[in-house]
């Protein structure tokens, strides 16, 4: 799996990429992750790669220029009914905003199967609607609130499709069978040591008996009670 993310603040993803466990998926070569700083594909000596929106308004949008060059550099494609579209069909060209597709543990699971996601993170008042209209695969939104830009919303992506990929991380193909396409992914309350946590005696919070039995039936049966599905 290849993730291209094009941000205008690349150093943004230096130190969350280079760690745990995206860290290690990209040592063991399972993902490879390329940073594309918008502004080398600007056309001027600024750098520019924003400006103010047609029929007046506040802030400033992201040109389409650049974004449409920094893709064609980055994979394949043809112009087909005026839509860019890239010829490998396991690849998809993901935009954030607010306006998007709510992302979820079930896009997650579907977006594992790609070999290739191009990440366009907008910036400012937003990005020029032609990149939606004819660039983007999919709009995207990580929630039903307004960040600064799509900078967040990828790393969340990038880790959210990283560990359903095999070999990532310790039984992922457990957490595959835990998605389905009817019920999302599963999760239930977990507990570990100690059984009964003592603070100072204002407190005295246990674990569920039922999880001490040693009855893996009526285990089972408590988790299915208490699970919550997350879509």
């Amino acid at each position: 799996m290849t993730f291209d993310i094009i941000t205008l603040f690349p150093e943004f993803f230096e130190f969350y990429l280079n760690h745990s466990i995206l860290k290690k998926a990209q040592e063991k070569k399972i993902v490879k992750i390329n940073v594309i700083n918008l502004r080398d594909f600007a056309v001027d000596k600024h750098k520019t790669v924003d400006d103010k929106p047609f029929g007046g308004g506040r802030g400033m949008v992201v040109k389409l220029e650049p974004i449409f060059k920094a893709v064609s550099s980055l994979t394949k494609f043809k112009i087909q009914n005026s839509k860019f579209k890239i010829t490998d069909k396991k690849s998809k060209i993901i935009l954030f905003t607010p306006r998007g597709k709510k992302f979820n543990q079930k896009i997650a699971y579907q977006f594992s199967k790609l070999d290739r996601i191009i990440l366009i993170c907008g910036r400012y008042e937003g990005v020029d609607e032609r990149v939606a209209k004819y660039i983007a695969d999919e709009e995207i939104s990580i929630g039903d609130y307004v960040l600064m830009g799509g900078d967040l919303p990828a790393l969340i992506v990038i880790e959210t499709i990283t560990r359903l990929i095999p070999g990532v991380i310790g039984k992922s193909e457990l957490l595959k069978e835990r998605i389905t396409k009817e019920k999302g992914f599963i999760e239930y309350p977990q507990y570990t040591r100690p059984e009964v946590f003592n603070s100072k005696k204002r407190v005295s919070w246990r674990v569920p008996k039922i999880l001490l039995s040693g009855n893996h039936k009526k285990i089972e049966e408590w988790r299915k009670k208490h699970q919550k599905v997350i879509e």
